[in-house]
C-alpha cells in the first residue's frame, strides 16, 4: 500500500513539473557548434599519437608494397603461424605483391587476425568498424592480435564526422558500429590495469598513404 502512495506521489509531483516547465538556464548557448575543435596537426599525425598513447602500435606505410613488406616483416618476427582473415577482396589484391598469409580459417586459435576498417578518429585514436564490412562482428574481437589496415581517405576528425560519413554513404547505418581505441583493458579488479582481458591485447594500424581520386 505504501508503495502506490509513493509512486502516486511522484507521479503528481511529475505531472506538476511538466505543467510548469523550468526554463532554460543557458538560451544563448549554441548546440550546433562542434565541442573539439580540430588542431593545426594533419589527421594521421593526431591518429598516431593517440592511438599509441593508448598502447597501439603504429606503422605508416607509403604504398601497398611497403605495406606487404612490413606486415610480412612482423609476421615473421612474431613467428605467428597462424594468421586468419576474411577480407578476400583485399587478399586478393595483395596477391599482386606476393602477400597471401593466411592459413587459418579457426578464428578460436588463430595468433592473428587482419581486417579493414571504416574509419580512423584522429581525436581519440578510435578505428571504427561495423557489421558491413566483410570481418563481421567477431574478427576483430576474438583474436589475440588485431592487425587492422587502414588508408589514409578513411581519417576523420570525430565521431560525428564518421556518423555523417556513415549517412553520406547510406541512408541507414550499419547494425553495429564498434569503436575500438586500443587493445583491451580492464581495471576492475583492484584498481590494476589488465590488457587483454575482454579482446585482444595487442593492436596493430597499418596506415597506408592512399587518398581517393
Amino acid at each position: 500500500m505504501e508503495s502506490k502512495v509513493t509512486r502516486a506521489k511522484i507521479l503528481d509531483k511529475i505531472t506538476q513539473a511538466l505543467k510548469s516547465p523550468v526554463a532554460i538556464p543557458f538560451p544563448e548557448q549554441n548546440a550546433d557548434k562542434p565541442v573539439f575543435v580540430p588542431t593545426a596537426n594533419e589527421l594521421a599525425i593526431d591518429f598516431a599519437e593517440k592511438f599509441t598513447g593508448l598502447l597501439g602500435k603504429f606503422i605508416y606505410c607509403v604504398d601497398e608494397s611497403e605495406l606487404v613488406n612490413k606486415l610480412a616483416q612482423l609476421i615473421h618476427a612474431q613467428k605467428w603461424e597462424k594468421i586468419y582473415s576474411l577480407e578476400s577482396g583485399w587478399l586478393e589484391d595483395m596477391k599482386e605483391f606476393s602477400f597471401d598469409p593466411v592459413n587459418t580459417d579457426d578464428l578460436a586459435s588463430c595468433d592473428a587476425s587482419i581486417t579493414l576498417c571504416e574509419h580512423l578518429i584522429a581525436r581519440t585514436g578510435t578505428i571504427v568498424l561495423s557489421s558491413q564490412q566483410l570481418s563481421g562482428r567477431t574478427t576483430s574481437i576474438y583474436a589475440p592480435i588485431h592487425i587492422c589496415i587502414a588508408y589514409t581517405h578513411q581519417l576523420v576528425f570525430d565521431i560525428s564526422d564518421s556518423l555523417a560519413q556513415f549517412k553520406k554513404e547510406s541512408e541507414m547505418l550499419p547494425s553495429m558500429i564498434s569503436y575500438a581505441t586500443g587493445p583491451s583493458r580492464t581495471a576492475d579488479i583492484e584498481k590494476t590495469l589488465v590488457v587483454g582481458v575482454h579482446g585482444p591485447k595487442e593492436v596493430y594500424c597499418f596506415l597506408v598513404d592512399k587518398h581517393l581520386d
